[in-house]
């Protein structure tokens, strides 16, 4: 299905409900960049920095400069390419460029991989389920209450922690306080995330992210009842100027996002209505935002929603149930996660 849309110009857009749920995957054609990632058979040298220079030929020119060194560089990710030039460590002929300056005919590009700087996170032992694992990923069924990442607030107790405890060999990946994290779910939202194990394994699905293949589908309940049993929202997302830890409906002008979620009723219930969601694109915050934005809200959730709970839950109805994609082996997996038992037993009040 193509979804076509035009830029909204006012400061709070009005969310536009269209088309369907889709039964396969959908694609975004407002993709920030749309470029095939190539796996390179190199790997950065732990120990110490390392060089790459790199010729342009006749078929990148005209590319950009990061989708270039993506593409014939040392196998690392597109958001440590960006870094990498951010910091001065990828020069043109010596000098250093943009990310989107457009490579020429022979030019030689200089990439520098610093050494992995370690950083001070904290390996804890903490319980979590792991429901697949291979030589390349890990998929976790998240709890509900639990960090992804350490951040300002949240030094440990995070999902991070406890994947170094298993998995040391992550604190080495990405040179940041997320080794391994390709994507991310809400504190208070449960459910399925992939974990990469290594620096191609992360490049990789980055770029499967990137191009809105991956599929991930949440069950939400909310409150109240859609117009329809079907359909989508086009609206774009982004922070609130007076409050940036929240986000809202922000017209593209304003520096919004464009954000698009399928939603179909799966049960409906006398005050509120079970529903599962597919996000083509990846957003903070993004189905909350949008589910709130026409009129029916997560249940639970007090900064979009209502706040005071309709239900006794104690956390916004929201869990990652289903996750699609393809592994780096090549090999297509699909993840399963039922209801765990606290929004089971929102369900049952509901129903009741």
């Amino acid at each position: 299905m193509t979804i076509a849309q035009s830029p909204p110009t006012n400061d709070h857009p009005t969310p536009q409900l269209i088309g369907s749920f889709p039964d396969g995957t959908a694609t975004d054609a407002h993709a920030d960049l749309a470029f095939d990632e190539t796996e390179p058979d190199l790997a950065p040298d732990p120990d110490g920095p390392t060089t790459w220079n790199l010729v342009v030929d006749e078929p990148d020119q005209g590319h950009r400069l990061d989708r270039f060194v993506v593409t014939h560089g040392p196998g690392l990710s597109r958001m440590r390419v960006q870094a990498l030039i951010s910091s001065g460590e990828v020069r043109v002929n010596g000098e250093q460029a943009d990310a989107a300056t457009k490579v020429r005919l022979g030019q030689t590009v200089t990439v520098i991989v610093p050494a992995v700087v370690v950083t001070h996170l904290i390996a804890e032992a903490i319980p979590i389920d792991v429901v697949y694992e291979d030589a390349d990923i890990a998929i976790v069924n998240k709890a509900a209450g639990m960090v992804v990442h350490p951040a300002p607030g949240h030094p440990r107790g995070t999902l991070v922690n406890a994947l170094l405890a298993r998995l040391p060999d992550l604190q080495a990946i990405n040179g940041t306080i997320r080794p391994g994290i390709v994507h991310r779910l809400d504190r208070d939202t449960s459910g399925l995330i992939v974990v990469a194990k290594h620096e191609r394994a992360l490049a990789f699905l980055q770029a499967q992210f990137r191009d809105r293949i991956v599929e991930k589908r949440y069950l939400a309940l909310v409150d109240g009842h859609p117009r329809t049993d079907r359909g989508a929202i086009d609206a774009p997302i982004g922070r609130r100027p007076d409050r940036p830890d929240e986000m809202a409906l922000v017209s593209i002008p304003r520096g919004g996002r464009n954000a698009l979620t399928y939603f179909r009723t799966v049960e409906n219930f006398a005050k509120h209505t079970l529903i599962e969601c597919k996000i083509v694109t990846g957003r903070t915050h993004q189905i909350r935002v949008h589910l709130a934005s026409i009129s029916i809200p997560v249940t639970g959730d007090t900064v979009y929603g209502r706040p005071e709970p309709t239900i006794a839950v104690g956390r916004q109805f929201l869990h990652a149930a289903h996750l699609a994609f393809r592994r780096p082996d090549g090999e297509e997996m699909v993840c399963e996660s039922p209801l765990p038992a606290d929004l089971q037993d929102a369900i049952n009040q509901a129903r009741h």
